[in-house]
C-alpha cells in the first residue's frame, strides 16, 4: 500500500515513511492510495472470529509486507489488551466503552499501535534525534506518553493548552519519565496544533531533528481506530440497523468509523456530535466551511474549530457533499445540555459518563428523535472515564466520584512541565534539546 498526500503535491510513499514523516513533504495529510474492500465472507465471519484475527484482517492490507505477520499480530495483541465492552443503556441505545485502557481514554488504542510501529521502524531512521511532537486537547497527551513507555531512543514532546485541560489529564501528561517533555502553551488547542504543524514546516528544525507526530494526523494513530467499530459489530447479536454517534473534536475517530463502513462494515449512519465548536455540523447543514474562534467548554477535548481529519472524510466521499449528508448527520450541544444528559444517564440508567460521551449520547438521541427511529442498535462512543473530568461530573450529578487506584497514584506525583507563549519559543526549546 502506498500513501498519497491530500495536498496532492508529494510523491506516494510507503506506510513506514508515512508513519515516520507524520505529514507529507507538502504538509498534507497522508491517505491510502487504494480503496480497500473486505470480502462479504469476512464480514459474515466476524462474529465467530478472534478479536486479534479480526483486527489483523482489517489493518494488514494498509501495511502490506512492511511489518511481518507475526510482528503485526504481536502489535495488535498488545494494542487491544484491555476490554472494550458494549454496554446496553436501553432497548435501542448502547455505549461502546473505550476507556478501559491504561490512561482511561479511547486514544490508548491508536497511541499504543503507533508507538509500537515507530519502535519497529526506528532502525530505518537517520542518525538524527527522534522526537515525537504532539499537540493535545486533553486525552491524546496522556495516551501518547503511556503508549511510548518502554520504547527506546525516542523522545516525546507534548504541547497542551495551559489551564484548559482537566487536572487528571494534566497529571497524565506531566508526571512521566524523562522521555516525555510536557509543554504548557498560552492559548487554545488550535494554537498548539498550529505550532506543531509549523515545526514540521521548519527547514532548520528538520535538518537537525527527525520529527514525527502522534496526533490522529499520523496514519498509524488514525487507522487502528477502526478496530473498535469492527469489535463492536462482533458483539451485536441481531440484524437491526446500526447507528454510531461519535463525540467529535479533531474528527479522527469518526473518520476511522467511516473508513470502516467504506470497507464493507454494515453501519447505516454516523452522527458527528460536537460541542458549541460546531464547524462541521454547520458545514453539513449549510455547505459552508467557516471555522469560528474556538470556545472553551466542559468537553474540552472537543474544543477544536478546524478539525484536521475532516479532509480525509471529504476524500472518502470524493468531496461530494450530498453523499456526505446521506451518511453523516451533525449536531451541536452546549454545556447546559451536556450536564443535563450526564445527570439523566446517572439518575435514569445508573450510568456514569464523562461530558464528551454525554455529547455523543445527545447526538444519538437527537438523530433518533428527528427521524422517528426506534428499535435500532444506536451506539454512542464513550471516549473517556468519568474520573478524568471529576469536577464537571460531580457538579452535574451532585454525587462524589472516587478516583480509581491508577489515577490516585499519579495525582500525588510532582508535575514537571515547561511553559511557552509562541512558536519561536517552541523552536528554541526543540533546538536546544538536540
Amino acid at each position: 500500500m502506498k500513501y498519497i498526500s491530500l495536498n496532492h503535491n508529494s510523491s506516494p510513499t510507503s506506510f513506514m515513511k508515512a508513519v515516520i514523516n507524520g505529514l507529507a513533504p507538502d504538509k498534507g495529510l497522508y491517505y491510502p492510495q487504494e480503496n480497500i474492500t473486505l470480502s462479504k465472507k469476512f464480514i459474515e465471519s466476524i462474529k465467530d472470529m478472534d478479536d486479534v484475527e479480526i483486527c489483523y484482517e482489517v489493518i494488514n492490507r494498509y501495511i502490506g509486507d512492511e511489518i511481518s505477520k507475526s510482528n503485526l499480530i504481536d502489535i495488535i495483541d498488545k494494542t487491544i489488551s484491555f476490554k472494550i465492552p458494549l454496554k446496553k443503556i436501553d432497548n435501542s441505545i448502547y455505549s461502546l466503552e473505550l476507556f478501559h485502557g491504561p490512561t482511561l481514554a479511547f486514544k490508548d488504542i491508536g497511541a499504543k499501535f503507533m508507538a509500537q510501529c515507530l519502535d519497529y521502524f526506528k532502525s530505518n531512521y537517520s542518525s538524527k534525534k527522534i522526537t515525537v511532537l504532539v499537540a493535545t486537547s486533553g486525552d491524546t497527551g496522556g495516551a501518547v506518553a503511556r503508549g511510548f513507555l518502554g520504547t527506546k531512543d525516542i523522545e516525546v514532546c507534548i504541547l497542551y493548552p495551559k489551564g484548559k485541560i482537566s487536572k487528571v489529564q494534566e497529571q497524565q501528561i506531566t508526571t512521566n519519565g524523562n522521555y516525555v517533555k510536557a509543554i504548557e502553551v498560552e492559548g487554545d488547542f488550535d494554537k498548539c496544533q498550529s505550532m506543531v504543524k509549523k515545526a514540521f514546516n521548519d527547514e532548520e528544525i528538520n535538518r537537525k531533528i527527525a520529527l514525527t507526530s502522534a496526533n490522529s494526523i499520523n496514519v498509524a494513530r488514525w487507522l487502528p481506530q477502526m478496530f473498535y467499530f469492527f469489535l463492536a459489530y462482533k458483539k451485536i447479536k441481531n440484524k437491526k440497523e446500526i447507528l454510531f454517534s461519535v463525540p467529535s473534536g479533531n474528527f479522527g475517530n469518526i473518520c476511522a468509523g467511516i473508513l470502516s463502513k467504506s470497507m464493507g462494515l454494515p453501519i447505516n449512519h454516523f452522527i458527528a456530535s460536537t460541542n458549541i465548536n460546531d464547524t462541521i455540523p454547520r458545514y453539513i447543514k449549510d455547505g459552508i466551511f467557516e471555522p469560528h474562534p474556538t470556545k472553551r467548554t466542559i468537553s474540552n477535548a472537543m474544543d477544536v474549530s478546524e478539525p484536521s481529519n475532516f479532509i480525509r472524510i471529504q476524500k472518502i466521499y470524493n468531496n461530494d457533499l450530498q453523499k456526505l449528508r446521506k451518511n453523516i448527520s451533525g449536531f451541536r450541544f452546549d454545556d447546559k445540555s451536556t450536564k443535563e444528559a450526564m445527570r439523566s444517564l446517572f439518575t435514569t440508567h445508573n450510568y456514569l459518563t464523562d461530558p464528551h460521551s454525554a455529547v455523543g449520547y445527545l447526538g444519538l438521541k437527537e438523530y433518533m428523535a428527528i427521524n422517528n427511529i426506534e428499535n435500532v442498535n444506536g451506539i454512542f462512543i464513550s471516549t473517556a472515564h468519568s474520573i478524568k473530568f471529576k469536577d464537571v461530573v460531580e457538579n452535574a450529578i451532585d454525587t462524589n466520584v472516587d478516583y480509581p487506584k491508577s489515577i490516585k497514584d499519579i495525582m500525588v506525583k510532582e508535575k514537571k512541565s515547561s511553559s511557552i507563549e509562541n512558536y519561536s519559543e517552541l523552536k528554541e526549546y526543540l533546538l536546544q534539546r538536540n
